[in-house]
């Protein structure tokens, strides 16, 4: 089991490494660049470089890099899709160049349309991104989501039709507990943990889940919005939690905290309690 939070890459890449040594962390997820914005500066050698021998010597991984947030794999509007992946394009260069073990994305939104077709564009949408680049170890995780605006992948269903559309390529599954939830997974206690963990083995696949999203949620069963909020403190319970961490398959995994925070004294609350249910 490795546990860590996303950090910040403010005033250098390399900052993100410090912050995670910081908190003690194990693993670690950052974005690679703005993660509000189409363009991307350049990643320097030196950089990259300084990076790297940080991440080295702190004995931090797996290292999660997560995919901005304006990329649509799955857009109707071809502009924005065309966009999206010459975007994911870059993002993959760029976790290659920085040696990340997984590069988490959000499969996209159809806004309106048809998920079924939204599936499809994905699925090509990555292909096209990821052609002719050698992935080596990296994976390509594609994250759950909480549905709202149209977003495909809030069914495990449809997560695991794009995992099998991307059949020879290296991908996986990141699972949001924040979005399970908001999905109207009922994820709230062990006994529907429990069940929900049987649909994902059903359809997912657990041994494809590499990534958990530890968070806690504000938002009702079957709210169908992201909003994350501190772990035992929302609608989740920490016996759920506590289930997951101790699992045979799960608890071999990463987990991140992507819970809100004005300081790194957030994230100290936060770790102390996945650390303490991952110890009792």
């Amino acid at each position: 089991m490795r546990i860590g939070v996303h950090t910040s890459i403010a005033g250098a890449l390399v900052n993100a490494i410090h912050r995670a040594e910081r908190l003690n962390c194990q693993t670690v997820q950052i974005f690679s660049r703005n993660p509000r914005g189409w363009i991307a500066r350049p990643l320097s050698s030196s950089d990259v470089q300084a990076f790297c021998r940080a991440r080295d010597r702190a004995g931090i991984w797996p290292l999660i890099i997560h995919g901005v947030y304006l990329i649509n794999l799955a857009a109707p509007d071809p502009s924005i899709r065309e966009k999206s992946i010459v975007a994911f394009r870059e993002e993959i260069k760029r976790a290659l160049r920085l040696k990340a073990d997984f590069l988490v994305i959000h499969p996209g939104s159809v806004k309106n349309g048809s998920p079924e077709e939204g599936i499809t564009r994905c699925i090509h949408s990555i292909k096209r991104a990821a052609g002719r680049l050698r992935l080596g170890s990296l994976t390509i995780l594609i994250e759950n989501t909480a549905g709202q605006g149209g977003q495909i992948g809030c069914t495990f269903e449809q997560v695991a039709a794009i995992l099998d559309g991307l059949d020879g390529l290296p991908v996986g599954c990141c699972l949001d507990t924040a979005h399970t939830f908001a999905a109207g997974y009922d994820i709230a206690t062990p006994r529907g943990c429990h069940h929900t963990l049987s649909l994902i083995a059903a359809t997912i696949g657990l041994d494809n889940l590499h990534v958990i999203h530890a968070n806690d949620t504000r938002v009702p069963l079957g709210g169908a919005v992201d909003r994350h909020w501190h772990i035992g403190h929302g609608n989740i319970s920490l016996a759920t939690f506590s289930d997951l961490l101790h699992h045979p398959i799960l608890g071999r995994r990463s987990f991140i905290l992507e819970t809100p925070k004005t300081s790194d004294e957030d994230d100290r609350r936060n770790l102390t309690t996945l650390r303490r249910l991952a110890n009792t």
